[in-house]
């Protein structure tokens, strides 16, 4: 399938030297285990992370280490990209085994790295500069929403397990089960002597967050 690469170069306004560039951060390695984006978006990753990096030391320059890393985190990880890359269509553009095929759906990892790929080829074709006003500026949003800082119940629950029993939250993986592309993984967590509370997420991640929420609604540490 003949991708329309032109467009994709219109919609976020950037005419690129070397279109090959944002070819191959477009091609996921199913598509082609030689010429894909994975170094690109291992670049894409760090370029992303010193631009918001930068951005937040700007924008608080008197606030705590600790909860720049945490403003740091949401700003960066693969949910927030995720948005950013359907915000811009990218699906439609992507190369994978799966875009040959009609209505299949591509898988949500496949389109953060993309979306941090895009960063990494911008960067290669255009330099610092470009690529860090193309990020300001798809970032907007979620930077404005930077300004009130969420304590996650994991990091919740560790903070109130330490200052309580001096030990953190030991937690268990239970069961991961469905699809690869859509696992069902639940998790297990417990304070010191206490009983165990369970949660399940799309992630490992999710389901501690959900075990650590229903420990912290059953305890003390709210």
């Amino acid at each position: 399938m003949k991708k329309n690469f032109e467009l994709l170069q219109k919609k976020i306004k950037i005419k690129f030297k070397d279109p090959n560039l944002l070819k191959i951060a477009l091609t996921h390695k199913s598509f082609n285990s030689i010429n894909n984006n994975e170094k690109i978006e291992f670049l894409g990753d760090r370029v992303l992370g010193l631009v918001i990096a930068k951005k937040l030391l700007e924008i608080y320059p008197n606030e705590k280490e600790g909860i720049l890393d945490k403003k740091f985190a949401s700003l960066v990880n693969k949910k927030t990209c995720l948005l950013i890359a359907s915000n811009l269509g990218i699906e439609k553009f992507i190369l994978t085994l799966k875009s040959t095929k009609k209505k299949s759906k591509i898988e949500d990892k496949v389109l953060s790295d993309a979306c941090e790929a895009i960063i990494g080829a911008i960067y290669l074709d255009k330099g610092f500069n470009v690529v860090e006003k193309f990020i300001l500026n798809l970032w907007k949003n979620e930077l404005d929403k930077s300004v009130i800082t969420k304590i996650d119940a994991k990091t919740k629950l560790q903070e109130y397990s330490l200052r309580f029993f001096k030990k953190l939250p030991i937690y268990k993986l239970i069961s991961n089960i469905g699809p690869r592309h859509q696992p069902i993984i639940k998790v297990s967590v417990k304070l010191y002597n206490g009983k165990s509370y369970y949660g399940e997420g799309k992630s490992k991640k999710d389901a501690e967050q959900n075990a650590a929420s229903l420990c912290l609604n059953n305890s003390n540490a709210r």
